[in-house]
């Protein structure tokens, strides 16, 4: 199932969609702000608004459910209400306790929730690349109805001050991006990149052979059988949806299996090389380098150390 697999990536990638700030509003009001994250996005939970950004012709209309998901972009202005006088200019709260989300109001305000998408490195290289640099997820999607209903249960454990609420509101910020990016997938087209491929259901058995089994020697001849495709099309197929040829996915695919496995566990570098199909450890080494930046032993080292450092400071705060 593509959502197995687009679970297994989440994983991998290590994303996280967490909530970063609100605003409650009624009469005119605009929004300004530099963009300090590579993947922001923002929900329309009740009311409307008008949201331009660097890069893109115009701006967009969002709607009660709609969500935009900004790529790469460096400012924003968001403006809503109606009314005379001058817009109030705001500044989105950055606590969700607050008294400004508190005391919204579902059939008068306008409420607005942004967040961000965290990444390691491996992540960005993917999701930056698999998504355009303005997203909009309208409430006419199928999918938007699951997004829809993730939205109103956020808005009450940001309202309803119970217990536990900071859980799970971090929670629903994570459940907010997966209902995201099943509502992108289901409306756009994709450019190219691992979202697209994974949504594509003539390249799908070919994908879950990779995944299933990343250690063993596939050939163009087996997985474009297992698509029931000529080895041809399905490679100028594979590479028109995916960016790349299917043995360079793979063997990237590889390549995060092995982050994984030195960043979490104690596993000696030949033994992880073996049960990647490499032949040999230095053939993985190299592998590793060229696609990482760095050697496997170094890469360990590197992040459990930052890992290390930031629990520290997480203590000691």
């Amino acid at each position: 199932m593509v959502a197995d697999q687009l679970s297994e990536v989440f994983d991998l990638v290590e994303v996280r969609g967490l909530l970063t700030g609100g605003i409650a509003m009624r009469g005119p009001w605009v929004s300004r702000a530099a963009i300090d994250a590579p993947l922001k996005f923002f929900a329309m939970v009740y009311g409307r608004a008008r949201l331009t950004i660097d890069g893109v012709d115009g701006p967009i209309e969002l709607g009660p459910g709609e969500v935009a998901v900004l790529n790469n972009r460096s400012w924003l202005e968001i403006e809503g209400g109606s009314g005379d006088g001058p817009r109030r200019e705001v500044v989105p709260e950055a606590d969700f306790s607050s008294a400004g989300l508190t005391g919204a109001d579902r059939g008068t305000d306008d409420v607005l929730i942004g967040g961000r998408v965290d990444l390691n490195t491996a992540g960005r290289a993917l999701l930056l690349q698999a998504l355009p640099p303005l997203g909009h997820i309208r409430a006419s999607t199928t999918a938007a109805s699951d997004l829809r209903g993730v939205l109103d249960r956020l808005f009450d454990e940001v309202t309803g001050n119970r217990m536990g609420s900071a859980f799970a509101i971090r929670q629903y910020g994570q459940l907010l991006l997966l209902e995201v990016l099943r509502a992108f997938v289901d409306q756009a087209e994709l450019p190219p990149g691992w979202l697209r491929v994974l949504a594509d259901e003539r390249l799908r058995p070919a994908l879950r052979l990779m995944h299933a089994e990343p250690g063993r020697p596939w050939g163009l001849e087996e997985l474009a059988r297992a698509a029931t495709m000529s080895r041809t099309s399905f490679a100028e197929r594979f590479r028109t949806v995916s960016g790349m040829p299917p043995l360079t996915y793979l063997n990237r695919w590889r390549m995060l299996l092995a982050q994984r496995a030195l960043r979490d566990g104690d596993v000696r570098v030949g033994s992880l090389a073996a049960e990647l199909g490499y032949a040999s450890e230095s053939a993985f080494s190299t592998a590793f380098k060229r696609e990482v930046g760095e050697s496997p032993l170094r890469y360990r080292h590197r992040v459990r150390t930052a890992l290390a450092d930031r629990s520290s400071r997480a203590g000691g705060a």
